[in-house]
């Protein structure tokens, strides 16, 4: 009974074997440039191990099969990086992950992995032989489609697809600005840096192609209601970028810088460094770095072509933000500001009252500042119940009523992100 049992088993694992074909042996690559927001380059190392009973049966078929056995496992390194490597994986989560489990077989089959390969590199950087001949190891360098890999992912629902996510959390809101020195403008320097100017326009065409809500902002009468929303924050040096994307109500700002360098034979390439942050932390989400050939002249040309690498990559750490915001909530940042007419014991009172209003509404929240004349919370709510932040202001002036404390609470400020409230006394 036993041995039918083992012999069983085996069938089974050897069957399950051709059914799947395994993962790669090696598993190592590297990310060399992203070609365009479709296609990455991506250098592999691939492994072939040897077959037969013998040393010299092994040592032969390296012989034979090696390059070629080695190059596909190098292909399908290629694949596992963009799956699961580098800073920003398709696969970013524990759930895609264990989803994808079931699905590897699919995507590590041959055929299928030469379908995500559009380029391979003619010649092999290194090849050396392993395990004393009975193995072979090489690098060369691949383009995978990971915009092809990415809708394939969402076809079998191993990720989100970015149209289901907009529908539970809706569009991230992205701000686009130059970066300047704390205390200056960066609509002053949009209008008066041509490079930047371009720069932010090929930032938004980007950003809208792909169905994001974006804005470039030219005006400077924005800026009028940051000295409210920044009241009674505590004496930080101004950031301009920050404030003017809290009084928007962005969900990510992006800043960008750029410097035109040498390139050597009288040529010059742009270099542009994009950084994405999250607007109501000011948490740094990615910083990347683009690059443009080297060219003579044309530095409308270099600039878009440095830009269009930067923020391919930094759009990947935004998406990734994005996902993982979904299964927290949506988030708003709550500013009370209080009336300095209120004795200690009033004002325990009204801090206990907006503690546990946004106990009650939120599904997790973070305190940042308690003081005397300010608190300061972000918030997490469940979008089917608050996916506006007019619901967030209702309901805190309703449970705040309810609990009859001293004072009124009044509104300064409502956008999509933040909800800046006073607390007066009468």
């Amino acid at each position: 009974m036993n041995k039918t049992k083992n012999i069983l088993t085996l069938f089974l694992i050897i069957s399950f074997s051709f059914l799947y074909p395994q993962m790669p042996v090696s598993k190592q690559a590297t990310l060399i440039e992203s070609i365009s927001s479709a296609e990455v380059m991506i250098e592999a190392t691939g492994i072939y191990k040897g077959k037969g009973k013998s040393d010299r049966k092994k040592k032969k078929d390296v012989e034979k099969n090696g390059m070629s056995g080695a190059a596909k496992d190098a292909k399908k390194s290629a694949i596992y990086f963009v799956l699961f490597g580098g800073t920003d994986p398709l696969l970013s989560t524990v759930d895609e992950q264990q989803k994808f489990g079931a699905h590897e077989g699919f995507y590590f089959n041959s055929d299928n992995v030469s379908n995500y390969i559009t380029y391979e590199d003619t010649q092999v950087i290194k090849k050396v032989k392993i395990d004393g001949g009975k193995g072979l190891r090489l690098v060369k360098r691949f383009k995978v489609n990971k915009e092809l890999l990415t809708k394939d992912l969402e076809a079998r629902n191993i990720i989100a697809a970015r149209a289901d996510l907009a529908e539970t959390i809706g569009n991230p809101f992205i701000m686009v600005l130059p970066s300047v020195p704390k205390g200056q403008s960066p609509i002053d320097a949009l209008r008066t840096n041509p490079a930047y100017k371009h720069a932010a326009a090929v930032v938004e065409s980007y950003l809208t192609a792909r169905q994001y809500d974006v804005i470039v902002p030219e005006q400077q009468e924005s800026m009028e209601s940051l000295n409210a929303a920044q009241m009674d924050l505590g004496d930080r040096e101004e950031d301009y970028a920050y404030q003017l994307a809290l009084s928007i109500g962005s969900d990510v700002y992006i800043e960008f810088s750029g410097v035109e360098e040498d390139a050597g034979y009288g040529t010059k390439k742009y270099a542009l460094t994009a950084r994405a942050y999250e607007t109501t932390t000011a948490r740094l989400l990615g910083t990347e770095t683009g690059y443009s050939q080297g060219r003579k002249g044309e530095l409308m040309v270099s600039v878009e072509e440095a830009m269009n690498d930067a923020i391919d990559k930094v759009l990947s750490r935004v998406t990734n933000y994005w996902k993982k915001d979904v299964d927290k909530g949506i988030q708003y940042k709550l500013i009370f500001n209080l009336s300095t007419d209120f004795d200690e014991d009033q004002i325990e009172e009204i801090q206990f009252a907006l503690m546990d209003a946004i106990e009650e509404m939120s599904k997790s929240s973070k305190e940042n500042i308690v003081t005397n004349q300010t608190v300061d919370y972000l918030i997490w709510c469940d979008p089917k119940k608050y996916d506006k932040s007019s619901k967030v202001y209702r309901y805190v002036k309703k449970y705040f009523k309810k609990e009859e404390t001293e004072g009124t609470l009044r509104k300064v400020n409502v956008n999509r992100k933040m909800i800046l409230l006073k607390v007066d006394y009468e």
